[in-house]
């Protein structure tokens, strides 16, 4: 780790300001950003801390939907009784997420802004080669050890998987990420690598998050949160889904849908061919099993992750078939 200038900022302008300097990076739980700075990912030359701003950290709930302030601690989130109450998928995420001395410190804004656990992006000293942290140089997990790599949103450049369970759900949900003056879609918040696998999130130079903002919504309210893993907990998912389900006065028809995958692709993966074979439809499981391989469409696995195109599916259609058994 090299040695970095500390700046500790006592306003929002103030920190915006900071965050535009070159080299410059923010501070809030430090899960993720200190992580990669041990491992010589991160080198920030200065280390703008926002950890005391107030205003930040707040989670407010109404029939319009929830804000979830920047600072807001993800076990604070996940344990928030509104938010269990009425996005459900959201607290399932956070509390899958990590353990519970990270959820105690890790922050929403953090969350979503951390960085891919490619083993090869993690370790340059073993691995040169990785667009991700070096632009044009080659990725070495193509060809590579490929079993936890993305199956979909590849590109030439990147196959590294997005990690995160949060914005999975937030994508599932039409949530919003407040940057100061603008305000994204959170599945817009997100790239894909294309040729420029180094720029993950749409975030400009003097932005910082401030606020998550999720809608209210009837398929929000009946929602959950799958993860499969290869052990219980406090690990990276192999295949996940975020999925809400509104029904008909009928009981069995589907009026709203929402499906978003997480572990299988570069970034959360709103899965909208799923939505929309199954909208208007009776929840009827052979349905929902052929309607869910259209999840994995146009992926691409290399080796050792194939088994993602076939788990997907099926943690999708299990995800939906829980919640209308629930219903």
């Amino acid at each position: 780790m090299r040695d970095f200038a500390y700046l500790r900022a006592t306003s929002t302008e103030a920190a915006r300001q900071a965050a535009a300097l070159p080299g410059a990076m923010l501070l809030a739980g430090g899960t993720t950003l200190i992580d990669l700075a041990k491992c010589g990912v991160a080198e920030p030359e200065t280390l703008v801390d926002i950890t005391h701003l107030e205003g930040l950290d707040g989670i407010a709930v109404d029939e319009r939907g929830a804000m979830i302030g920047a600072l807001a601690r993800m076990g604070h989130v996940a344990d928030h009784a509104d938010i269990k109450g009425r996005f459900p998928a959201v607290s399932e995420a956070v509390w899958q997420a990590a353990s519970a001395q990270i959820r105690n410190m890790a922050t929403i804004g953090g969350n979503l802004m951390q960085r891919t656990r490619c083993p090869y992006f993690r370790d340059p000293s073993n691995f040169s080669a990785c667009n991700k942290r070096q632009p044009g140089s080659g990725c070495s997990a193509i060809g590579g050890v490929t079993r936890g790599h993305a199956v979909l949103g590849t590109s030439e450049a990147c196959i590294a998987m997005y990690p995160g369970d949060l914005a999975t759900a937030l994508v599932a949900f039409d949530a919003t990420v407040h940057l100061g003056e603008r305000q994204l879609l959170v599945d817009d918040f997100f790239l894909l690598p294309g040729a420029t696998p180094d720029k993950e999130h749409a975030i400009e130079p003097g932005e910082m998050i401030t606020a998550v903002e999720i809608p209210a919504s009837a398929a929000a309210r009946r929602s959950t949160y799958l993860k499969v893993r290869d052990r219980q907990s406090y690990e990276f998912a192999a295949a996940s889904a975020a999925v809400g389900l509104e029904l008909e006065p009928d009981g069995r028809t589907i009026r709203d849908l929402r499906v978003a995958l997480g572990g299988v692709a570069t970034k959360p993966w709103r899965a909208r061919a799923v939505e929309d074979a199954l909208k208007g439809k009776v929840l009827e499981p052979d349905a929902v099993r052929a309607a869910s391989l259209l999840a994995v469409e146009g992926a691409v696995d290399h080796g050792a992750n194939h088994y993602k195109i076939e788990l997907a599916p099926r943690v999708v259609a299990r995800a939906i078939l829980t919640l209308g058994e629930a219903a």
